[in-house]
């Protein structure tokens, strides 16, 4: 049984100082816990800055201490095995254990510049003759230097910084230390590296805690007595099972309250990486946010039941751009009314009326940042709950999709791309990955290129589709539908891209890695191999369904048919003018052939369709169009959850896999 670790935002009102019994309010703890965030924040920085150099990182690279041991995990440990002092200011007493948090919080800090130090120094080895586009074997010899794990992303992000030093200073940098400044520590107190000393964390109940800490209770504390005891009583959300284990948590600072970021640990399931035989998988679509497809491992072939899963968040998406939009304008405002204040001395009569209307505009800035920011975490989450029903549904044991770090921005893709990072996919992979662990479903990301380009059907990877804007009108360019024109295949473009991730999906799943580091799984090469749709069994008719009850014969053969019969029945006259005149149809006419009489007081109907007062209007269950699944947004739609049925017998044999 392994465990799942998530992090709880919560935040502290209030505290009590447990030697007096005093209430400390809200703003007068902030106050506090930004003091000792300031000053865990200037001790990181420092050890941070005086070890940023090519010797330092050099000795934390190479994994022993001064004394010829192995380094710890531990960072403050680490560090201190190094031998790298670290010490307050003159006259601020500071303990032993804030002196910890600090250590640690660099040693993060540091280790993480060592990943990025080993990149930069493999690009700039083999550094190409067009930085834009490497050759196969510029590309073979990046490999070999690069460590296990980097993705494309990583490294066009980091030959990008790499040519623009280039192209500032004209030669390459010789480390990471010369292409980088030392980075910004930020205020808050990783609390982890603590023991009993400083803070120590309970539980009181299913939504309670007790957090006490050891807080300052001047700026700069001179003495021991400078410091107090403080308890904080912590609601937790609903997020945090009872059963969880509550972590050592971290404190900053946000807004002027207290947050307190609680790790907790869950108890889950073990989700195997191969061995899967019914699956779901998932595209970033172009026509919606999430388009899916659900099929088994049959034999050797991938068979879908051909019914495709979409997620339109369109009103969302619509809603974002126009709160993008309104931030953008009110950033252009505010800057240049930095620039006019920059420019007005604070004696002038117009600085404070500038400066007030900077300040509002300022505080408009961060709402709509933040009501992006809350927006763009709804609909992550609401998303990920929609695709995990999906799979809970079908009763699969993985989730298939694609790899954010393989994604291209090319053409129209590319402004698709664009679109859809605003929506925070990696928030949305994020809360499928926790979600899935919960029910033991295993999630693996496979690689993203060529899913919307080839053809499901054919299966050896070369069948090139046609991308069209609609079905009947294949000769025009266009993104939204795929139509291959070996095999005849018409659907959806994103339905295409999902089946083929699939069957990548199902065919390479004995290829599957596991990062040890993070737990999150993929599959590096591609394996191809078609997709072959089966129909759900049909419903029978209401004529099937009365020819069973009664035990009768549906459609009877010629002998058993009545015989008594002696003449053949008579044909129905033709239908003359004069027929058709007397003939009445059965068919009631969409509107009144004459006009309705006069609406007296009598109460008579009226003519048309109008809305009569006494009828309620029709109330919607849910807060989506689709009353089947309920995401949480009224202008979503999603297609509703249903069982994987059973497949239809006598498929054609399928193209056998084949790894590009």
């Amino acid at each position: 049984m392994s465990k799942l670790t998530a992090t709880a935002p919560c935040t502290a009102y209030a505290a009590l100082v447990e030697q007096t019994g005093q209430v400390v309010p809200q703003p007068l703890l902030a106050q506090r816990v930004a003091w000792l965030a300031g000053l865990a924040r200037d001790l990181t920085a420092r050890l941070v800055a005086a070890r940023w150099t090519v010797a330092d990182l050099d000795a934390l690279a190479c994994g022993v201490g001064l004394d010829g041991r192995a380094l710890p995990a531990k960072g403050w440990m680490a560090v201190r095995r190094l031998g790298w002092a670290l010490a307050p200011a003159a006259g601020v007493h500071v303990c032993d254990r804030v002196l910890r948090c600090a250590q640690e919080q660099a040693a993060r800090t540091l280790r993480l510049a060592l990943h990025r130090r080993t990149l930069v120094a493999a690009i700039t080895t083999t550094w190409p003759g067009d930085a834009r586009k490497r050759t196969d074997a510029e590309w073979q010899a990046l490999r070999k230097v690069l460590p296990d794990g980097v993705s494309a992303a990583e490294i066009r992000h980091r030959t990008r910084q790499v040519r623009a030093y280039l192209d500032e200073h004209g030669v390459l940098p010789a480390d990471l230390t010369d292409l980088e400044q030392p980075p910004n520590i930020a205020a808050q107190i990783v609390l982890a590296a603590a023991d009993k000393q400083l803070v120590t964390l309970e539980r009181t109940g299913e939504g309670g805690a007790r957090l006490r800490i050891r807080l300052p209770l001047t700026e700069s504390p001179a003495s021991g007595r400078d410091w107090a005891w403080h308890v904080l009583p912590i609601t937790l959300p609903p997020t945090v099972p009872p059963q969880a284990k509550l972590c050592t948590p971290t404190l900053r600072v946000a807004k002027g309250r207290v947050r307190v970021d609680l790790p907790f640990q869950s108890p889950i399931g073990f989700a195997p990486a191969t061995g899967h035989v019914v699956a779901c998988a998932f595209d970033w679509g172009v026509n919606t946010l999430l388009t899916g497809a659900t099929g088994r491992l049959n034999g050797g072939r991938v068979v879908s039941d051909g019914r495709p899963l979409t997620y339109d968040a369109s009103g969302v998406s619509a809603k974002l751009h126009r709160l993008r939009a309104e931030r953008e304008h009110l950033a252009t405002k505010r800057k240049h009314q930095e620039r006019l204040l920059a420019g007005i001395p604070p004696a002038d009569r117009r600085f404070p009326a500038l400066a007030a209307a900077y300040e509002v505009i300022s505080v408009e800035h961060e709402r709509l940042c933040a009501r992006i920011r809350h927006l763009n975490k709804a609909l992550a989450w609401s998303a990920a709950r929609w695709a995990l029903d999906q799979a809970l549904a079908a009763g699969a044991t993985v989730i298939y999709m694609e790899d954010l770090a393989t994604l291209e921005a090319r053409g129209r893709r590319g402004r698709a791309n664009a679109r859809l990072s605003g929506q925070v996919r990696g928030q949305v992979v994020e809360a499928i990955r926790h979600l899935a662990a919960k029910h033991s479903i295993a999630v693996v990301t496979v690689p993203a290129r060529g899913t919307s380009k080839y053809c499901p059907r054919c299966g050896d990877g070369t069948s090139v589709l046609t991308h069209c804007p609609a079905p009947d009108r294949l000769a025009e360019r266009g993104w939204a539908w795929a139509w291959c024109p070996a095999c005849g295949l018409s659907c959806d473009r994103d339905w295409a891209a999902a089946e083929r991730i699939l069957a990548r999906g199902l065919l390479g799943q004995q290829a599957t890695r596991t990062d040890r580091t993070t737990g999150q799984r993929t599959i590096p090469q591609v394996v191809e191999g078609n997709v072959a749709r089966a129909r759900r069994t049909r419903k029978p008719t209401r004529a099937a369904r009365r020819a069973r009850r009664t035990r009768t014969d549906l459609h009877p053969r010629p002998a058993a048919r009545d015989r008594s019969k002696s003449r053949p029945t008579p044909k129905r006259p033709a239908r003359t003018s004069s027929v058709r005149t007397l003939m009445t149809s059965s068919r009631v006419p969409d509107r009144r052939t004459v006009p309705a009489p006069f609406p007296a007081r009598s109460g008579q109907r009226p003519a048309g369709h109008a809305p009569q007062p006494t009828r309620r209007p029709p109330s919607r269950t849910g807060h989506v169009r689709n009353s089947h699944h309920r995401t949480g947004f009224h202008h979503a739609q999603a297609t509703p959850v249903l069982a994987l049925a059973e497949h239809r017998g006598g498929l054609g044999q399928a193209t056998p896999a084949r790894v590009a």
